[in-house]
């Protein structure tokens, strides 16, 4: 059995999030450059330049926005554009199969929920584990036994 997590316990794919925020920033960081430094464009084109970059980066901070929060009254999914709150027995099993590209929630209603707070994308010995802690406080939290 695994231990469990204290609550309350957020996994996130921190590698994931630590990469999209470095090139977020490094490409900020450049595209401003080129913009204050190219001769020929007036202030609206250097703002655009500026503006565009901004955009790209909150793109990026989307794309690392997911993660999943764990608490005593259920389990908080948030992906990218959206978020879901859980109660412990509405999540009947927590799967992360080989070649999944993160954890899907199969739940009460008999859909399944993608979260894509737990990725093995470039950690994966660290998703497994943490798969593995969200399935036991699943098991332990849980009234439903799937």
């Amino acid at each position: 059995m695994t231990d469990l997590p204290t609550l309350p316990v957020t996994f996130r794919p921190s590698r994931t999030r630590a990469i999209l925020h470095g090139l977020g920033a490094a490409s900020f960081v450049t595209i401003t450059a080129v913009a204050l430094l190219l001769g020929g464009l007036n202030p609206g084109e250097r703002t655009s330049f500026v503006f565009t970059a901004a955009m790209f980066w909150g793109v990026l901070a989307l794309l690392a926005r997911p993660k999943i929060v764990a608490d005593d009254s259920g389990v908080t999914v948030v992906n990218v554009a959206r978020s879901r709150r859980l109660a412990w027995a509405e999540i009947v099993q927590v799967n992360l199969r080989p070649g999944d590209p993160w954890v899907f929630l199969n739940l009460t209603d008999g859909t399944s929920l993608a979260a894509m707070g737990i990725q093995p994308g470039i950690a994966k010995e660290s998703a497994i584990r943490d798969a593995k802690a969200l399935r036991a406080l699943t098991e332990a939290h849980s009234t439903v036994q799937g």
